[in-house]
């Protein structure tokens, strides 16, 4: 089940929830009772790191006919 975090503006705490994404929306109660909470965006870790990550392509041409301007 996936889990939500909010903040909850009266006391400034920082609170998760653990909902069906279907409810992901409706509003929460923060743990000592209020109201008047926000949803935070969260990032996702997808897994490896930066250091790990292909390199970036090579500008220029190679590969294929069309791909290294051969045509024409």
């Amino acid at each position: 089940m996936p889990r939500y975090e909010y903040r909850c503006r009266p006391c400034d705490e920082t609170f998760e929830v653990s909902r069906p994404m279907a409810e992901s929306s409706a509003p929460a109660s923060c743990p000592s009772g209020h109201e008047d909470t926000v949803k935070l965006l969260s990032t996702v870790a997808v897994g490896g790191s930066a250091a790990s990550s292909a390199p970036a392509p090579s500008a220029g041409g190679g590969g294929g006919c069309c791909g290294g301007g051969c045509c024409g």
